[in-house]
């Protein structure tokens, strides 16, 4: 029965997207972002609903007060394609860090460029610094959540990658607090598997930190609170079972 339904929702999810990329960039040609915001959150909600209602997973929010109007960083622990897809159906308006190897697809580069996402590139150069600059720039002038993966890598169940410093620099420069964000979807959607299962999971944001001036201090910090609160989310989901 799982397989079926993993294979209902690979077909719907392709269906979906597809679909959604050409509605996204008809809206990102009107004129300001309030369109296109609209249809990628759509895009979520509709992933989100048939992660639900397809594969049986239910999502639980945890700590949503903490997305005040305030706009922040929000530094999330990657355990699944699914985080994306529950981030963006959850924060709204919400900008998002992305890698440059996204850009080579036809209509997500222009749908990106037109999100004023932060694209990073793992090669450098003057072209990717001074594209880097210019989305800085849009962000400091904008209200918006920002997102980013610290790890850089999608992250099995109590697997854990080295947090790159980026999401200090991020904060710091545009001097925002940052609000860790631990999950335990992997348990029901895993990177490493196919299968999807029916289960209920927890997305919860934690307290806001301050970046200050101590950049290490505030990487340990940031990352004792995300792997700390995860490990506890998915012992949780594993006492369930």
């Amino acid at each position: 029965m799982k397989l079926v339904r993993s294979l209902m929702f690979e077909i719907a999810y392709w269906l979906v997207t597809a679909g959604f990329a050409v509605i996204c960039t008809v809206l990102a040609i009107l004129p300001g972002k309030r369109p296109l915001s609209f249809g990628l959150f759509s895009y979520g909600r509709t992933i989100a609903f048939i992660m639900r209602f397809v594969t049986g997973i239910r999502t639980e929010l945890r700590g949503t007060q903490y997305l005040s109007r305030t706009p922040s960083v929000l530094a999330a622990k990657h355990q699944s394609w699914g985080d994306g897809f529950i981030m963006v159906a959850t924060v709204r308006p919400l900008a998002f860090v992305a890698g440059d190897h996204l850009m080579k697809y036809p209509l997500v580069g222009f749908i990106l460029n037109k999100a004023g996402a932060v694209v990073l590139s793992n090669e450098g150069g003057e072209e990717a610094r001074a594209r880097m600059a210019a989305s800085m720039e849009r962000l400091k002038k904008d209200k918006r959540h920002v997102l980013i993966y610290p790890e850089g890598h999608l992250a099995s169940p109590g697997e854990k990658f080295p947090y790159k410093k980026g999401v200090y620099h991020l904060a710091h420069d545009l001097d925002r607090p940052v609000i860790p964000v631990a999950t335990s979807l992997g348990l029901a959607w895993d990177r490493k598997s196919f299968i999807k299962r029916p289960r209920t999971i927890a997305v919860e944001f934690l307290e806001p930190i301050l970046p200050g001036e101590d950049k290490d201090a505030f990487m340990r910090e940031l990352e004792e609170r995300i792997e700390t609160r995860t490990a506890e989310l998915i012992a949780a989901g594993n006492g369930e079972e």
